[in-house]
């Protein structure tokens, strides 16, 4: 077997990342290096115990570090592969803070192909988000939408789409931004609204709904997007693409907490609240060009998907 290729995965310790590392270390096939600068966006405890199952594993070196800061990127030593999770999360606090989000998720993404430049790497993998299409009635929704990004946080998964595009054009850097929509599953940050409904149902505790129960997600089991990033790790017969990584499969929020519920052998207590601004009201993946590019198929259905998220809740809290 050839030398192993070397990948950087940057937000390692979060949710995505964490799930990606234990895949592509059991495929024997490369050698990652995983940065995270442990953002207090949630507890540096949970992220840290994403780390334990295989921090002492021979292809794995773990450097706390943030994407912003060139010379810690330069320590790294040689790489073929970038796959970028790093970045601020959450489309309302990022309208509580636009700015801090722009200078992460902007200038960090910006810092980083600045060093894949100047490395001379080759392949960069990107998280997108569905939010970038905003509020856009043309459902299911592909990559060639007018995109409507209705927070800050969309805005700057939209501009480092189109750095990627720069660099792409300019430089000859293979750039994939992958959009995810709405990925769930073990290890799911907490702010995350099935995070949140399995804690509160689970103690009894409200749970708050923003409007009136019919907005609706394409939800996303981690090991479906987690096989999408694989696959575009592996990918070369274009230099740019934008890609869908969704379920092709619509939820409410009124169908989700039923479904919790059923787990959880509980009822839900509602605390009705006000719809959010920035939040739109609903997100829906034509994933046909997934299929096309990456082979891409997902394989998991919402109480199977729930089920193992719930089993990580107990085994974890």
């Amino acid at each position: 077997m050839g030398t192993k290729k070397r990948i950087l995965i940057t937000g390692a310790a979060g949710f995505i990342a964490s799930n990606l590392i234990h895949r592509l270390l059991q495929s024997g096939q490369y050698r990652l290096i995983g940065i995270d600068n442990f953002d207090d966006f949630y507890s540096r405890e949970q992220k840290e115990r994403n780390l334990v199952p295989f921090i002492s594993d021979p292809d794995f070196v773990f450097v706390e570090a943030d994407i912003r800061n060139m010379a810690q990127l330069l320590a790294l030593g040689d790489l073929d592969i970038i796959v970028h999770l790093a970045a601020k999360a959450g489309v309302r606090p990022s309208i509580q803070n636009p700015v801090l989000y722009q200078e992460v998720n902007v200038g960090g993404t910006q810092n980083l192909l600045e060093f894949a430049r100047k490395r001379n790497i080759r392949q960069f993998v990107f998280a997108s988000s569905s939010s970038v299409y905003g509020i856009n009635e043309h459902i299911p929704w592909n990559e060639e939408e007018k995109l409507k990004p209705i927070s800050p946080y969309a805005s700057t998964k939209l501009s480092c789409e189109m750095l990627g595009h720069v660099y792409s054009y300019l430089y000859g850097i293979r750039f994939l931004a992958l959009r995810f929509f709405t990925v769930y599953g073990p290890a799911q940050r907490p702010d995350l609204a099935i995070h949140k409904f399995f804690h509160s149902i689970s103690h009894g505790q409200p749970i708050p709904v923003f409007g009136d129960g019919s907005t609706s997600r394409d939800y996303t089991y981690v090991e479906d997007t987690i096989r999408g990033i694989e696959a575009a790790i592996r990918y070369d017969q274009s230099d740019f693409e934008i890609i869908n990584l969704g379920n092709h499969q619509t939820v409410t929020l009124a169908e989700l907490i039923a479904a919790i519920e059923k787990i959880c052998g509980k009822k839900a207590i509602i605390d009705r609240q006000p719809e959010q601004p920035g939040d739109v009201p609903q997100t829906y993946a034509d994933i046909s060009k997934a299929r096309r590019l990456l082979n891409y198929r997902p394989e998991t259905g919402l109480e199977k998907g729930l089920m193992s998220f719930y089993k990580w809740y107990l085994a974890n809290t």
